[in-house]
Protein backbone atom coordinates (compact mmCIF):
# COMPACT_ATOMS: atom_id res chain seq x y z
CA UNK A 1 0.00 0.00 0.00
CA UNK A 2 1.37 3.78 -1.01
CA UNK A 3 1.76 5.27 2.15
CA UNK A 4 0.00 8.37 0.64
CA UNK A 5 -3.35 5.37 0.90
CA UNK A 6 -2.07 4.81 4.55
CA UNK A 7 -5.38 5.72 6.78
CA UNK A 8 -3.19 6.55 9.78
CA UNK A 9 -0.96 8.67 6.79
CA UNK A 10 -4.23 10.46 6.11
CA UNK A 11 -5.16 11.21 9.47
CA UNK A 12 -2.29 12.57 10.62
CA UNK A 13 -2.14 14.95 7.49
CA UNK A 14 -5.42 16.01 8.18
CA UNK A 15 -4.95 16.79 11.81
CA UNK A 16 -1.35 19.11 11.13
CA UNK A 17 -3.42 20.79 8.43
CA UNK A 18 -6.25 22.03 10.86
CA UNK A 19 -3.12 22.55 13.47
CA UNK A 20 -1.69 24.86 11.69
CA UNK A 21 -4.58 26.68 9.95
CA UNK A 22 -5.99 27.07 13.44
CA UNK A 23 -2.37 28.42 14.79
CA UNK A 24 -1.53 30.60 11.92
CA UNK A 25 -4.65 30.31 9.54
CA UNK A 26 -2.44 29.17 6.25
CA UNK A 27 -0.89 26.71 5.20
CA UNK A 28 2.39 26.86 4.57
CA UNK A 29 4.00 25.77 1.03
CA UNK A 30 6.56 23.84 2.68
CA UNK A 31 3.42 21.62 4.22
CA UNK A 32 2.11 20.57 0.61
CA UNK A 33 5.93 20.22 -0.68
CA UNK A 34 6.99 18.05 2.15
CA UNK A 35 3.78 15.80 1.65
CA UNK A 36 4.77 15.57 -2.10
CA UNK A 37 8.44 14.40 -1.01
CA UNK A 38 6.52 11.52 1.24
CA UNK A 39 4.46 10.23 -1.69
CA UNK A 40 8.21 9.73 -3.34
CA UNK A 41 9.40 7.97 -0.03
CA UNK A 42 10.54 4.69 -1.92
CA UNK A 43 13.12 6.46 -3.53
CA UNK A 44 16.98 6.65 -1.55
CA UNK A 45 17.47 9.83 -2.60
CA UNK A 46 13.84 10.87 -1.10
CA UNK A 47 14.54 9.01 2.21
CA UNK A 48 17.59 11.00 2.36
CA UNK A 49 15.64 14.35 2.33
CA UNK A 50 12.84 13.23 5.09
CA UNK A 51 15.85 12.12 7.20
CA UNK A 52 17.33 16.09 6.36
CA UNK A 53 13.84 17.32 7.60
CA UNK A 54 13.71 15.03 10.78
CA UNK A 55 17.42 16.34 11.70
CA UNK A 56 18.09 20.35 10.87
CA UNK A 57 17.36 22.47 13.18
CA UNK A 58 14.37 24.82 13.38
CA UNK A 59 11.87 22.57 11.96
CA UNK A 60 8.27 22.35 13.00
CA UNK A 61 7.10 19.82 15.15
CA UNK A 62 4.70 18.98 12.37
CA UNK A 63 7.28 18.72 10.20
CA UNK A 64 9.43 16.45 11.60
CA UNK A 65 6.44 14.94 12.51
CA UNK A 66 5.61 13.98 8.95
CA UNK A 67 9.00 12.70 8.22
CA UNK A 68 9.46 10.41 11.50
CA UNK A 69 6.07 8.65 10.83
CA UNK A 70 7.14 8.27 6.60
CA UNK A 71 10.68 7.03 7.42
CA UNK A 72 9.29 4.82 10.12
CA UNK A 73 7.20 3.33 8.20
CA UNK A 74 9.05 2.39 5.34
CA UNK A 75 11.83 0.80 7.99
CA UNK A 76 14.20 3.28 8.57
CA UNK A 77 15.69 3.27 11.76
CA UNK A 78 16.64 6.40 11.59
CA UNK A 79 13.13 7.71 12.63
CA UNK A 80 13.41 5.49 15.63
CA UNK A 81 14.38 7.98 18.12
CA UNK A 82 12.04 10.81 17.26
CA UNK A 83 9.08 8.43 17.30
CA UNK A 84 9.94 7.48 20.64
CA UNK A 85 9.90 11.72 21.62
CA UNK A 86 6.44 11.65 20.30
CA UNK A 87 5.43 8.23 21.80
CA UNK A 88 5.90 10.18 24.81
CA UNK A 89 4.44 13.58 23.74
CA UNK A 90 1.73 15.76 25.88
CA UNK A 91 -1.03 15.35 22.20
CA UNK A 92 -2.49 11.69 22.83
CA UNK A 93 -3.08 11.77 18.66
CA UNK A 94 0.65 12.02 18.26
CA UNK A 95 1.33 9.27 20.29
CA UNK A 96 -0.69 7.09 18.51
CA UNK A 97 0.38 8.08 15.35
CA UNK A 98 4.27 6.88 16.53
CA UNK A 99 2.66 3.81 18.06
CA UNK A 100 1.82 2.84 14.98
CA UNK A 101 4.98 3.67 12.31
CA UNK A 102 7.08 2.04 15.88
CA UNK A 103 5.12 -1.49 15.18
CA UNK A 104 5.95 -0.55 11.21
CA UNK A 105 9.42 0.12 11.84
CA UNK A 106 9.83 -3.31 13.79
CA UNK A 107 12.96 -2.13 15.29
CA UNK A 108 14.52 -4.05 18.34
CA UNK A 109 15.08 -1.32 20.62
CA UNK A 110 11.43 -0.09 20.25
CA UNK A 111 10.14 -2.52 22.96
CA UNK A 112 12.54 -1.51 25.60
CA UNK A 113 12.06 1.77 25.01
CA UNK A 114 7.71 1.45 25.83
CA UNK A 115 9.09 -0.13 28.96
CA UNK A 116 11.09 2.53 30.11
CA UNK A 117 8.26 5.34 29.40
CA UNK A 118 5.04 3.29 30.71
CA UNK A 119 6.98 2.85 34.17
CA UNK A 120 8.76 6.25 33.99
CA UNK A 121 5.99 7.44 37.48
CA UNK A 122 7.32 11.05 36.86
CA UNK A 123 5.15 10.86 33.15
CA UNK A 124 2.25 8.59 34.06
CA UNK A 125 -0.13 10.75 32.86
CA UNK A 126 1.45 9.93 29.44
CA UNK A 127 1.82 6.65 29.61
CA UNK A 128 -1.40 4.59 28.07
CA UNK A 129 0.05 4.72 24.66
CA UNK A 130 3.36 2.82 25.36
CA UNK A 131 1.50 0.96 28.24
CA UNK A 132 -0.94 -0.52 24.50
CA UNK A 133 2.05 -0.36 22.49
CA UNK A 134 3.73 -3.31 24.69
CA UNK A 135 0.62 -5.22 24.60
CA UNK A 136 0.34 -5.08 20.80
CA UNK A 137 4.24 -5.75 20.43
CA UNK A 138 4.30 -9.00 22.67
CA UNK A 139 7.87 -8.58 23.48
CA UNK A 140 9.76 -10.31 26.37
CA UNK A 141 9.91 -6.64 28.11
CA UNK A 142 6.17 -6.33 28.15
CA UNK A 143 4.70 -8.54 30.69
CA UNK A 144 7.27 -7.26 33.50
CA UNK A 145 6.79 -3.74 32.59
CA UNK A 146 2.71 -4.21 32.81
CA UNK A 147 2.84 -5.66 35.57
CA UNK A 148 4.86 -2.75 37.27
CA UNK A 149 2.87 -0.15 35.93
CA UNK A 150 -0.72 -2.20 37.32
CA UNK A 151 0.62 -2.24 40.74
CA UNK A 152 1.04 1.28 41.29
CA UNK A 153 -2.32 1.91 39.62
CA UNK A 154 -4.17 0.08 42.48
CA UNK A 155 -5.56 2.53 44.33
CA UNK A 156 -9.32 3.43 44.42
CA UNK A 157 -8.73 7.75 43.81
CA UNK A 158 -5.56 7.02 41.48
CA UNK A 159 -6.34 9.61 38.66
CA UNK A 160 -4.74 7.62 36.33
CA UNK A 161 -6.73 4.40 36.10
CA UNK A 162 -7.11 4.06 32.69
CA UNK A 163 -3.51 3.61 32.25
CA UNK A 164 -4.22 0.71 35.14
CA UNK A 165 -7.18 -0.18 32.75
CA UNK A 166 -5.05 -0.37 29.72
CA UNK A 167 -2.02 -2.51 31.60
CA UNK A 168 -5.41 -5.11 32.83
CA UNK A 169 -6.34 -5.65 29.41
CA UNK A 170 -2.80 -5.94 27.57
CA UNK A 171 -2.10 -8.70 30.18
CA UNK A 172 -5.23 -10.42 28.93
CA UNK A 173 -4.40 -10.06 26.08
CA UNK A 174 -0.65 -11.71 26.39
CA UNK A 175 -2.13 -14.40 28.44
CA UNK A 176 1.02 -14.90 30.19
CA UNK A 177 0.14 -16.37 33.72
CA UNK A 178 2.91 -14.16 35.69
CA UNK A 179 0.21 -11.66 35.75
CA UNK A 180 -2.22 -13.45 37.69
CA UNK A 181 -1.41 -11.99 41.34
CA UNK A 182 -1.35 -8.49 39.72
CA UNK A 183 -4.76 -9.20 37.92
CA UNK A 184 -6.49 -10.55 41.04
CA UNK A 185 -5.17 -7.46 43.03
CA UNK A 186 -6.92 -5.32 40.82
CA UNK A 187 -10.27 -7.47 41.06
CA UNK A 188 -11.38 -5.06 44.27
CA UNK A 189 -10.54 -1.60 42.54
CA UNK A 190 -14.04 -0.36 41.11
CA UNK A 191 -12.85 0.58 37.98
CA UNK A 192 -10.24 -2.22 36.78
CA UNK A 193 -12.55 -5.01 38.55
CA UNK A 194 -14.97 -6.39 35.84
CA UNK A 195 -11.84 -5.89 33.09
CA UNK A 196 -9.24 -7.68 35.27
CA UNK A 197 -12.24 -10.24 36.19
CA UNK A 198 -12.34 -10.48 31.85
CA UNK A 199 -8.62 -11.42 31.94
CA UNK A 200 -8.16 -13.28 34.51
CA UNK A 201 -10.60 -15.80 32.81
CA UNK A 202 -8.47 -15.52 29.60
CA UNK A 203 -5.63 -16.81 31.67
CA UNK A 204 -7.77 -19.66 32.16
CA UNK A 205 -8.44 -18.28 35.78
CA UNK A 206 -11.76 -20.03 37.87
CA UNK A 207 -13.30 -16.45 38.18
Amino acid sequence: MEISEDPEFCSMIDRLRDEIENDSAEVPTAFTELVEVVDRVGSEDRAEELHRVLTASGQPLWAREIAAYALGVAGDPRAFEALVLLLNHRDPERCVTAAHALVRLGDPRTARAAAALATNELRVAYALLPVRLLAELRAPESVPALITVLGRRLRADDPHWRVGLACVEGLGTLGDARARPALEAALPHPRLGAAARTSLQRLGADR
